[in-house]
């Protein structure tokens, strides 16, 4: 009787949820320009706002001209301010948290969180998991155990800031009626070292009911890996009430066929856009392609054509100007003091009633040593068409400019590695070719021109990416490697595991 409850309530909260968000959505346009102003006046007698003249801005156009685009090192003599405990500098107050990353350029960087931001991070989790359960009609997984793969919850403290991984800091504010059934255990969370850490879960999870799982699909792979070396069942035989997988940080897509050889079964997939700076978007209808673009959750949104991206009079585009199925570099301004913040994403619009995104790339991800500007989208792409005419299935991938070659012409390198090999690599190599070729006009102009070869596939070594990954450090939590590079800095170092 309880557990019959707990689903007929949990359906009624959804189906109410769903019907609030309809006005956002067709509305997104309105809100956005409001909720802009909103940020602008709130933030006027700032250390940042008295700098940009906040006092003055009163359309999107002002807000354009007096603040320009900036990135983390822009930001950082401001954030170095709030870090010392200085109060008034990016926004009102100092923040609830600092999401602490790992950066390249920066070192460590330092993400605000407010007071006022936080809970939009949880909320956007809320409305995914609620959209789900309204489309599929039932909440079935409520009475069951979910467990979410995330970095330690120990935060520490800067001057007073608690400071810690994204997915630490969220691990408390679990809402209530989540915290009964959730795994794993805290002291299992707490642990550093990846690899001891999921075979803890292991152990606490394999013999239990789980009914939903959550977190990015490298980490979630070396899970069900573990779970099946050790049972030598599919996950579907282990986790028979399995529902629904929680999944988001990178494209799903090239990591389908292998999550569906694990699992063995049907499970619901809903993918989600969450970062340090905000929680952005999520599948609302999880039968379709696409993620819904949260414009009410305190952020404001602008878009720069990816090929204007950098110059100095690239256009910054609003909601209202954006065209579909074109990439654009993502820029925010949020409520925790993030003014007009180039996060490194790349999203391309599918559709504007509402708006849902697909994740392109990254703006510093991408390989043009020939000018051919390649992105993740296109690399992925071509990728899965590949694999559906030559079935193979693939842990990881990477792609890098091969610029001196020791004979021959350039070319790109592919460093693949395959948990099942096509029956025929070099058809796969030439359809993988030719795909690519169809999605990036440049990179066809310097094949059909002979200034590039085709490209080459290097095959690595099983467990590869995740021996690379823990010999830089990035084992686990929400680290990903690029899918595709500029130069050689990641092929060199996967050099020692090609087969």
């Amino acid at each position: 009787m309880l557990n019959f409850l707990k689903k007929k309530t949990a359906l009624i909260w959804a189906k109410k949820h769903v019907r609030k968000s309809a006005d956002f959505k067709e509305n997104a346009e309105n809100y956005q320009e409001k909720l802009l102003l909103s940020l602008i006046y709130t933030a006027q007698k700032t250390l940042f706002g008295r700098a940009h003249d906040f006092e003055n801005i009163h359309t999107i156009k002002d807000f354009q001209e007096k603040v320009p685009v900036a990135d983390y090192e822009d930001l950082k003599p401001y954030i170095e301010k709030v870090k010392r405990g200085q109060r008034n500098i990016l926004w009102t107050e100092t923040p609830e948290y600092f999401a602490k990353t790992s950066g390249t350029t920066s070192g460590s960087k330092y993400i605000p969180i407010s007071k006022e931001g936080m809970p939009f991070q949880v909320a956007g989790a809320q409305s995914a998991l609620f959209h789900y359960i309204a489309k599929k009609g039932n909440a079935d997984f409520v009475n069951g155990k979910m467990i979410f793969l995330q970095g330690s919850p120990e935060l520490e403290e800067v001057f007073g800031i608690k400071t810690g991984r994204l997915s630490g800091i969220v691990a408390h504010h679990i809402p209530k009626y989540l915290q009964k059934n959730r795994l794993p255990s805290w002291e299992t969370n707490m642990m550093e070292d990846w690899e001891a850490k999921v075979d803890k879960i292991v152990q606490e999870t394999e013999k239990e009911n789980m009914t939903l799982i959550s977190g990015i699909p490298p980490w979630l792979i070396m899970y069900f890996e573990k779970l099946i070396e050790k049972n030598g069942k599919k996950i579907k035989q282990l986790f028979p009430n399995l529902q629904l997988i929680v999944t988001g940080g990178v494209n799903y897509e090239p990591y389908r066929e292998k999550m569906e050889e694990l699992l063995g079964g049907k499970v619901d997939i809903v993918q989600t856009f969450p970062a340090s700076e905000g929680f952005f978007a999520f599948q609302d209808d999880y039968t379709k392609e696409g993620l819904l673009l949260l414009t009410n959750h305190g952020i404001f949104y602008e878009f720069i054509p990816l090929e204007q991206f950098g110059k100095a009079d690239a256009q910054r585009l609003t909601l209202k100007e954006i065209e579909l199925h074109k990439d654009y570099a993502l820029i925010l301004t949020t409520n925790s003091g993030l003014w007009a913040y180039s996060i490194g994403d790349v999203v391309r619009f599918i559709d504007k009633k509402p708006h849902r995104i697909l994740v392109s790339g990254r703006t510093k991800h991408f390989t043009s040593a020939f000018g051919e500007h390649v992105i993740a989208f296109e690399v992925e792409e071509a990728m899965k068409a590949a694999v559906e005419k030559f079935p193979a299935q693939i842990t990881e991938f990477h792609l890098a400019p091969q610029v001196n070659p020791q004979e021959g012409l350039p070319y790109h390198e592919w460093f693949i590695e395959f948990e099942k090999e096509p029956d025929n690599l070099e058809g796969f190599k030439n359809e993988l070719d030719d795909q690519l070729r169809k999605r990036n006009t440049y990179y066809d102009d310097l094949i059909s021109g002979n200034i590039l070869q085709k490209l080459k596939i290097t095959r690595l070594s099983r467990n590869a990416f995740q021996e690379y990954a823990k010999s830089q450090g990035k084992l686990g939590g929400q680290n990903k490697i690029p899918r595709l590079a500029n130069d050689r800095k990641t092929a060199d170092l996967l050099e020692i595991y090609k087969i």
